[in-house]
């Protein structure tokens, strides 16, 4: 004989019984809480460790404050991670700035984001155990050793932005720039942070019995929420642009040639600029103490010769108080080779690595004519010498002299950019293209007959440059050496740019995080929707769970909001229905003498 319809129909609610039951309950996960609470606190075994009592506060005052430390260093160690990740543009003026103080070199640019990307990691790693002990209702207990590795690293950020924000200022103008481009994905990835921290903080709204307390933590949760939601109406990025409206590549020159693939300021490196798509060359000028134009950088020879082994005792000595017999024996090649400032010089082919070896000085007029059998545009700062040079006076006509009479290179190819003496100048020689290297008003400019600037990246705007191009003046952005800054100056419109790299930019086809404003507001929507649903159903499901939730220890149930005797008693019921299989027969025989 089958079951009846009325006992079938008590499986059937038995078991739905069970299975909510079962989503309701809260057991400890006894491996997976003990593999938290030993990392965070060195609590291995059970004993040590205490759930949080339903209403009570999730740990005492002194951890409080060890988790509140915890955010803060969190934070810091972020906003310094990104704000010296960003600064890559420039690790390579970070290294020699520091050459020059020390005497020596050391990758110190790579070394620091090393350091820095391993303390956030650590204080990442912390704050997630503790996120994850809370959604488990453990109370917090932070070791001693963790207490003191927190410090540390809240030490190191805070030292590591007080000096670099002294001695590096400009590079949080790089920072705000960089929002441009990566704002509207740190917005998704914030409102992705949220969403998962909803459950542990709608676990603990609902458990908590202080009003005081529930208020604190959703007000200062929404008010976070809220913010992160509308902050893209405040957002700005000449990346969001319609379609068609993208103007034609910056063209590209080689900062000191290509100084990743060659040493720099050398005719190897100039000829490398050319080939990796390089459409100008940019160089600095120092006059010799016998009145050659040579190439140098620095006003010191220590840095890119071997002046110490050639010169030992004149090492410090003005690169201008040297004859250009001398400059000749000098080495400016070796150099790139055992300090590798980029990193590239593995990169090297045996050839190259031969023909790097053996570079020399560089005179101006062997770079000019490199430049005028390759058709390409020329910009130079000029060294005024020191005192006591021969030239110190006639500096400027000395290297017009070069210009005009010792090379084939045709005056409208050069970017004159000396401010000394612009007026003589432009007399001497018209076709010269004046260039200025600050901003100036639009009139000022044109009095002057200036028609390019040259200006650092820091000082990009899409306004002025724009009404830079109306009226006829170019804008050329030093130096930009990432493929995110190219991006932002492709997408301001600057006309070209100076770069270290121009191997890897040649190679971008379209600026990086180019979208259209409509594909950006779909992908702003699309973000705070789900994620609103998603917090939504996350809080109702809590809601729901915590208002008659049994707690089982391992698989003990235990009285939580006094409603275990209900639980225990519906339990019971379902377990009586529960005994009978689908057969209508008992799932276990009473012994004959309990029938």
């Amino acid at each position: 004989m089958g079951p009846s319809p009325t006992t079938l129909s008590k499986l059937k609610l038995g078991k739905l019984r069970v299975v909510r039951r079962r989503l309701l309950q809260r057991y400890e996960h006894q491996p997976y809480v003990s593999c938290l609470a030993g990392l965070y606190g060195c609590q291995w075994r059970r004993y040590q460790r205490t759930r949080a009592t339903p209403g009570d506060c999730c740990c005492s005052k002194l951890e409080c404050v060890s988790f509140a430390l915890l955010i803060m260093t969190f934070c810091l160690t972020l906003v310094f991670l990104y704000f010296w990740s960003e600064a890559q543009n420039d690790y390579n003026d970070f290294d020699w700035f520091n050459f020059g103080n020390l005497g020596f070199w050391f990758p110190w640019s790579v070394v620091l984001l090393v350091i820095a990307a391993a303390f956030f990691s650590y204080v990442t790693l912390l704050l997630l155990l503790a996120v994850c002990l809370l959604s488990e209702g453990q109370k917090l207990y932070l070791h001693w050793g963790h207490k003191i590795g927190i410090l540390v690293t809240l030490a190191f950020s805070i030292v590591a932005t007080a000096v670099l924000s002294d001695l590096w200022s400009k590079e949080w103008t790089t920072l705000l720039l960089s929002f441009q481009v990566t704002a509207p994905y740190l917005h998704v990835g914030g409102v992705l942070l949220l969403t998962l921290l909803s459950w542990p903080i709608a676990l603990h709204f609902f458990r908590i019995n202080k009003k005081v307390w529930r208020t604190l933590i959703m007000g200062l949760y929404l008010a976070v929420l809220c913010a992160l939601y509308l902050v893209p109406l405040g957002m700005y990025s000449p990346c969001l642009k319609k379609e068609g409206a993208l103007g034609p590549a910056p063209a590209l020159i080689g900062h000191r040639g290509a100084p990743m693939l060659a040493p720099e300021n050398t005719l190897m490196s100039f000829e490398k600029a050319v080939e990796a798509g390089g459409e100008g060359l940019e160089t600095d000028v120092t006059l010799s103490y016998d009145g050659v134009p040579f190439l140098m950088h620095d006003r010191t020879l220590r840095r890119t010769t071997n002046v110490q082994n050639v010169f030992p005792n004149r090492t410090d000595a003005p690169a201008a108080m040297f004859t250009w017999g001398e400059l000749e024996t000098l080495n400016a090649g070796d150099w790139f080779l055992y300090r590798d400032p980029f990193g590239t010089a593995w990169s090297l082919g045996p050839e190259d690595r031969a023909q790097a070896q053996n570079q020399s000085v560089c005179t101006l007029r062997d770079f000019l004519e490199l430049a005028a059998q390759r058709g390409k545009q020329v910009i130079f700062d000029l060294y005024r010498p020191p005192r006591g040079h021969p030239y110190r006076d006639t500096w400027i006509t000395r290297t017009l002299e070069v210009i005009q009479n010792e090379s084939s290179i045709h005056s409208h190819q050069v970017l004159w950019l000396p401010p000394d003496l612009r007026s003589l100048v432009q007399k001497m020689d018209p076709d010269l293209q004046q260039t200025s290297g600050s901003w100036s008003p639009v009139e000022e400019l044109q009095q002057n007959h200036i028609v390019q600037l040259n200006l650092h990246y820091s000082s990009m705007s899409t306004e002025m440059i724009s009404e830079y191009a109306a009226a006829n003046i170019s804008t050329n952005l030093y130096v930009i050496s990432q493929p995110w800054l190219y991006s932002l100056a492709w997408c301001s419109g600057a006309q070209s740019v100076t770069t270290n790299s121009p191997q890897l930019l040649y190679k971008l086809t379209r600026p990086l995080f180019l979208m259209t404003p409509d594909e950006y507001n779909l992908m702003w929507v699309l973000t705070d929707v789900v994620s609103f649903i998603l917090i939504l159903i996350i809080f109702i499901f809590h809601w729901w769970r915590e208002r008659g939730l049994a707690f089982c220890s391992g698989s003990k149930p235990t009285l939580e909001h006094g409603t275990y005797s209900k639980f225990r008693t519906e339990m019971s019921d379902v377990w009586s229905v529960s005994s009978v299989n689908i057969l209508g027969e008992p799932l276990w025989k009473p012994s004959s003498h309990g029938a």
